[in-house]
């Protein structure tokens, strides 16, 4: 049994340094991947605690500490195995085509997120599109930003994608307009129609009265004749104040016998 057991020590001995160096290496980077997120979000709270730092900005901070302490952490699991940090910057040195070729767009993300930071075309908070995807940001780090549709679905862009694109930002400016049109028959009186539009918009509180609410007729149709109503309000009352005239307006224009035709054609017979 005894040489049973100096047999295996044998066998093993020249793997122990090996094992317990693969050990102190584990424990590093759990430790450091914990360090990392906790100073990361300390950053980022203490950033957002600011009044005049925009919480994108935070984030964005909190992103790169985190990425800088694992770096760190990296390299310091490599010295356990004795690779010297002067090593490291010679086989980076050497490998830095190679790198730059297989990361290419991971470098492109990461350039992408400096200019997003830098230029700001979106904060969190905001409801953009971008390149045909749209949603509320959520966050926006190093690599990718963050979206949430308004159907709660989240959205990964990647920052390349996301700077190269055509960027929408419903958003950016405090107040936004809503557009309607409404089709009335040919013979009903357009004034009158819209008239009652005009009343609908300044019962409601959400309307402003700068810029005036405005209402031309902008189209003869083939069925109907079209006005269209352009109604200013702040930009978070966009959606409920569009709903809300569309229904009242429509039940004013029943109350008031203004008619909303369907498609249709006329028949004329002329005689031989």
């Amino acid at each position: 049994m005894e040489t049973i057991s100096n047999d295996l020590s044998q066998m093993a001995g020249p793997y122990l340094p090996l094992l317990w160096n693969a050990v102190k290496a584990l424990v590093v980077l759990i430790i450091g991947w914990i360090v990392a997120g906790r100073v990361g979000a300390i950053a980022r709270n203490r950033i957002n605690r600011a009044p005049h730092i925009d919480k994108t900005i935070g984030n964005f901070a909190a992103s790169m500490v985190k990425w800088v302490i694992l770096l760190m952490v990296l390299v310091a699991v490599l010295g356990i195995f004795g690779i010297e940090a002067t090593s490291l910057v010679a086989v980076f040195g050497a490998a830095t085509l190679a790198i730059g070729l297989a990361l290419q767009g991971t470098l492109a993300d990461l350039a992408a997120g400096f200019m997003l930071i830098i230029f700001r075309p979106y904060k969190l908070g905001d409801f953009v599109d971008v390149g045909g995807t749209s949603g509320t940001v959520q966050d926006l780090n190093l690599f990718v930003t963050e979206l949430v549709t308004p159907d709660n679905v989240q959205i990964i862009v990647p920052n390349g994608q996301a700077w190269g694109s055509i960027i929408t930002n419903f958003s950016a400016h405090d107040t936004r307009r809503v557009d309607l049109v409404y089709g009335i028959d040919y013979g009903d009186d357009a004034e009158k129609a819209k008239a009652i539009i005009l009343r609908i918009a300044a019962e409601d509180a959400r309307t402003l009265s700068d810029p005036e609410p405005w209402v031309r007729v902008t189209n003869l149709g083939e069925s109907s004749v079209d006005l269209t109503a352009r109604i200013w309000c702040k930009a978070e009352d966009y959606w409920e104040l569009k709903f809300s005239l569309t229904q009242k307006v429509k039940e004013a224009f029943d109350a008031e016998s203004i008619s909303i035709p369907y498609p249709h054609s006329v028949e004329i017979q002329k005689a031989g």
